[in-house]
């Protein structure tokens, strides 16, 4: 016979009950084995390339693992120290993407003995893990960014319109060049845009749940509300102009969309952000000349070859995933070189469809799946809005770039000229992804219940 309070229903109640936050695993171990074996991956495909050109060991693999290791254990330290309870997948995935970045740019090294970009490329992936360091240990509470969300809106615009004043590189105005030295400050301005948007969106949040008037099937929010969101359309639209940056311009709008839906839950901002982010690439497409090559090499890719002109960028980087295959040519063995200056940059993930194959490249998206998703768990564990909107904004940023790039690369939609996260030569990405990766860290730590708001 049951007692009273003691029923089936009960009991399933009492089984799925999370364990009390004192019994929580750390997990510092798992992380600490997945990081050993990221970096055995990195060694063992820098070594593979060498093997695959020289036939012998490249001389500087014992140096590249021991540098790799020394840093991500240096980060596990800082993470065991400040974040215990932290998710232990972020930090070994970074560790991983970023290991694999260095490789390929050292075999695409291989083939352009004037310009050697992995050993800056390790100079800042050094520099972007200090970075990570430096941010676990310092931010104690996800929140003190709250407090400065003006500053980081008034920040950010400032490096976003910086590249303005300097001379345009292959096209576009969105780095600065001094004395031989260069970064792109909208690498940086992402982190801060997403800090904002979540502070706006957390603070507002009753006003945007609020329905004004209902235009064209479309349930409006107020004037007053609205405003912001037009705002944020014309600054994309303007840096698109201004900047001939197509990339940077649908990361930033499709960011606030993101986070604008996941804060109101109001299915019909995604069709108004589509319709602006669709009206404002139109018009830009046909009035800018820039970019409106780009769109029409999208359009033809094949279109200097039938012209008798040779394969273009693009047409180069379909030969490169045709040729991969189901697994590949293997490291140091394909010819995405062909491809031309941009080979280490935007389209680095041509080299690592051709010589990992189709096997490798789904490796690949799903190590970046990975990331988001934790990113999202986290946003979803959490009980402040601003730390959830913050999680959520951080992981779309890597998702959106993912697919932007990708796209590009693949014909999918029109190049963007961005750096894939970590993969890509570009010490401005490479620094500002640790950091995204380093909040994630410190946003997972707090969502399980360790954190200061416990």
């Amino acid at each position: 016979m049951t007692k009273a309070g003691t029923g089936p229903g009960l009991a399933v109640a009492a089984a799925d009950a999370p364990a009390p936050v004192g019994r929580l695993p750390r997990r510092r171990g798992i992380e600490l084995a997945l990081i050993v074996v990221a970096v055995l991956l990195s060694v063992f495909g820098y070594c593979n390339v060498g093997v695959a050109q020289h036939g012998t060991l490249p001389p500087g693999a014992a140096g590249y693992g021991a540098g790799l290791g020394l840093l991500a254990l240096l980060a596990h330290l800082a993470v065991r120290l400040r974040a215990p309870y932290a998710d232990p997948l972020p930090l070994p995935i970074g560790v991983l993407l970023n290991g694999l970045g260095a490789v390929l740019i050292y075999r695409l090294d291989l083939e352009t003995p004037g310009d050697r970009a992995a050993p800056t490329q390790l100079v800042w992936s050094a520099l972007g893990i200090g970075l990570f360091i430096a941010i676990v240990l310092v931010l104690r509470d996800h929140r003190l960014l709250q407090r400065y969300t003006y500053l980081c809106v008034a920040v950010a615009l400032v490096l976003l319109t910086l590249p303005i004043l300097f001379p345009a590189v292959n096209g576009a105005r969105i780095w600065i060049r001094i004395a031989g030295f260069s970064i792109q400050p909208g690498e940086f301005a992402k982190v801060l845009l997403a800090a904002f948007f979540a502070a706006y969106l957390a603070a507002n949040r009753g006003a945007l749940a609020y329905a004004g008037r209902r235009v064209w099937g479309l349930q409006l929010p107020t004037g007053r509300v609205l405003g912001p969101i037009v705002a944020v359309w014309l600054v994309s639209v303007g840096v698109l102009v201004l900047e001939r940056d197509l990339g940077t311009s649908l990361l930033f709008f499709g960011l606030f969309v993101v986070m604008l839906y996941v804060a109101t839950g109001r299915t019909g901002w995604i069709a108004l952000g589509l319709l602006l982010a669709a009206l404002g690439a139109v018009a830009v497409g046909w009035l800018e000349p820039h970019v409106h090559s780009r769109v029409e090499d999208w359009l033809h890719p094949f279109a200097s070859i039938e012209a008798g002109q040779g394969p273009g960028q693009l047409a180069q980087s379909l030969f490169s995933f045709a040729a991969g295959g189901v697994t590949g040519s293997g490291l140091g063995l394909g010819h995405s070189v062909l491809i031309g200056f941009a080979a280490k940059s935007d389209f680095i993930l041509a080299t690592a469809g051709e010589e990992l194959g189709f096997a490798g490249l789904s490796a690949i998206f799903l190590l970046y799946a990975l990331l988001v998703d934790r990113g999202f768990r986290a946003g979803l564990a959490l009980r402040d809005p601003f730390g959830r909107l913050l999680a959520v904004g951080l992981a779309s940023l890597v998702a959106l770039q993912v697919f932007v790039i990708a796209g590009g690369v693949t014909g999918l939609i029109p190049l963007t000229g961005m750096a894939m996260p970590f993969l890509a030569q570009g010490g401005s990405s490479v620094v500002t992804n640790w950091a995204i990766v380093a909040l994630l860290i410190r946003l997972s730590h707090s969502a399980r219940g360790q954190g200061p708001d416990a």
